[in-house]
């Protein structure tokens, strides 16, 4: 394999969750007074750290999101994620791959530590990972767009930018990747593949992975 070190997005990529969080934000937002499909949260919101829907909605409406707002809103979606969620089909296998040919990876997400490890927990991934392969944009304070996530990540796993694979299905995702000068690939499961287009390369099912990092 040509890379390194392969650095997977943690919702929509290793777990189903972009469904759950984004109609739950949606209906939050809804709730506040701030009008949202779950269209409009998968358009605005998808991929980011809270601080970005934070900083949208105050652009926009010029009124602040109240101080539990990501209290309130992880509360939600944990209590989702124990009763629905599920692995992405097939990416067990992915990272089962990984780990036989001897291939590094880890996970850097924009959602929280708690978010990540609920996530990995019920859909079973948690022990194909350890706390060392964990990131969060907690670790950072800006989450993606920005390339410091993905920068962390390599960093503390000892592994050049231009020897790192990422793996993400949000166009802010991608965008963080390319910034951070590594190769992404962009899963279109979810995503219409049109938004994924500045991505090395696009695929829509996990088994088609391994061989495109090959």
């Amino acid at each position: 394999m040509r890379y390194d070190l392969v650095i997977f997005d943690n919702d929509g990529v290793l777990v189903d969750s972009e469904p759950i969080s984004n109609r739950l934000l949606a209906a939050y937002l809804t709730e506040l007074g701030h009008p949202t499909t779950y269209e409009d949260s998968i358009r605005d919101y998808m991929g980011s750290a809270m601080h970005r829907i934070h900083e949208l909605v105050l652009e926009r409406t010029g009124r602040r999101l109240p101080a539990d707002f990501d209290t309130t809103f992880h509360s939600r979606v944990f209590d989702a994620f124990r009763r629905e969620l599920e692995p992405v089909t097939g990416v067990a296998d992915v990272l089962e791959k990984l780990n036989a040919d001897g291939v590094p990876y880890c996970v850097a997400s924009s959602g929280s530590h708690e978010r990540i490890r609920v996530a990995l927990r019920k859909t079973g991934l948690y022990g194909l990972f350890d706390e060392q392969r964990v990131f969060s944009s907690e670790d950072v304070g800006r989450g993606k767009p920005a390339p410091d996530l993905f920068l962390h990540a390599a960093r503390t796993m000892g592994v050049p930018p231009e020897r790192c694979a990422v793996v993400e299905d949000s166009p802010l995702g991608v965008q963080a990747a390319i910034a951070a000068g590594m190769d992404v690939y962009g899963y279109t499961a979810m995503t219409p593949a049109a938004k994924l287009a500045r991505a090395h390369a696009r695929f829509a099912k996990m088994a088609e992975l391994p061989q495109l990092l090959a």
